[in-house]
């Protein structure tokens, strides 16, 4: 069985017969089919195509979330570094994807798995010249030597806490330890991007780091999670926070627990954006009493009713950072708004039309020249 049929097992659950010929530049349309290849924006606004493979399916921990969890009975599959490698330039050449995310199952301990992720890297870079984005994952367990090996060679390195805390990820891996396992390597990224130049990261810069969570498993409130977030985001330097919301999985043990549901992971999504992206602190965040955000409006929007449905923003004096509290007005919209206004006042929603902003979430919380803009009340 070829290098490329055994990634497909890796990146679906479906078995293929080799139907293309090892090492051509052609995918067969049974092989991209069960590749997973998915689209990423990078933090330029540009979109790529990316694999997202492991470099094994096999793991020896038993993860009560996940579908690779030691003891699950399912077939396994497992590549080289130089299989893989060789299989992914094959898929690039072919036009089928742009970069890869390469993380893997934990095989002969993080350590080993990490080395094998490591030399993946280096084969992509140094046998084949690959000059384009790569995903590194860091493995649980992995010494700041990797971690700083890795950082050379990737665009993007993350780890997934799963949990926002020790108590939480108990009960989804308890034989993952969070704060020397997980959280020490994030802390490594950050001690080295801040210690050293950025002349040696890949490409003469340091990758951003990222993590991940799942989503209603534990019991978790959404004020945990965000509260992790915002101490990640500020103290490390995060670039993002992924949530998952979980799905259950047959024959784990987690798999009588309902589907948490995707809008939860929407409002944790939404929430994180404002406080990485929009000034927002954690204690602006509209949390109930039960820790939850509330789930049938936007976070923007549940704190905009709150704080400045009573008192509406002028447009044409308020700060960057306000005019960022205002529902329907973003960082570009923002921008737009303070250079329009250098030129002439904005006096109707017409005017912040003409500027390329959709405004009729912002209209029940802005003045416009002082007066409020007339707007259709909702019947409902």
């Amino acid at each position: 069985m070829d290098a490329l049929t055994r990634l497909a097992g890796l990146s679906a659950p479906m078995n293929l017969e080799p139907d293309g010929e090892p090492g051509s530049n052609t995918l067969t349309r049974r092989q991209q089919d069960a590749i997973c290849i998915s689209q990423a924006q990078m933090p330029n606004g540009r979109q790529i195509t990316m694999l997202k493979t492991l470099l094994t399916s096999a793991c020896e921990r038993n993860c009560f979330y996940c579908p690779f969890r030691s003891g699950r009975d399912f077939h396994r599959a497992t590549l080289t570094p130089d299989e893989m490698a060789g299989a992914f330039m094959a898929i690039q050449r072919a036009g089928v994807a742009q970069g890869i995310f390469l993380s893997s199952g934990i095989a002969a301990g993080g350590l080993r798995t990490q080395d094998r992720l490591l030399a993946t890297a280096e084969i992509l870079r140094q046998k084949y010249r690959f000059p384009g984005y790569v995903h590194l994952k860091l493995m649980p367990g992995a010494e700041k030597a990797q971690v700083e090996r890795a950082m050379q060679l990737a665009d993007r390195v993350s780890l997934n806490l799963e949990a926002p805390n020790s108590q939480r990820l108990e009960k989804l891996a308890p034989t993952k330890v969070f704060l020397e396992e997980l959280l020490q390597p994030l802390r490594w990224v950050h001690e080295i991007r801040s210690a050293q130049p950025a002349s040696r990261g890949w490409q003469g810069r340091w990758p951003s780091m990222t993590t991940q969570f799942v989503v209603g498993a534990a019991g978790e409130s959404d004020l945990e999670l965000l509260s992790t977030t915002a101490a990640l985001q500020a103290q490390l330097g995060l670039a993002r926070a992924y949530f998952s919301a979980f799905n259950p999985i047959p024959d784990t043990p987690l798999e009588n627990l309902p589907a948490e549901a995707p809008l939860r992971q929407h409002r944790l999504y939404q929430a994180s954006f404002l406080l990485r992206d929009y000034g927002f602190g954690l204690e602006d965040l509209p949390f109930q009493s039960d820790g939850g955000l509330p789930r049938d409006v936007d976070p923007k929007t549940a704190w905009a009713r709150q704080n400045i449905a009573g008192a509406p923003l002028e447009v044409n004096r308020a700060g960057r950072n306000e005019l960022l509290r205002i529902p329907g007005i973003g960082p570009r919209s923002a921008d737009a708004i303070l250079n329009a206004r250098c030129r002439s006042p904005l006096r109707s929603l017409d005017d912040l039309r003409h500027i390329g902003i959709r405004p009729d979430r912002a209209a029940p919380y802005i003045l416009l020249d002082g007066r409020q803009a007339p707007r259709q009340l909702s019947l409902w």
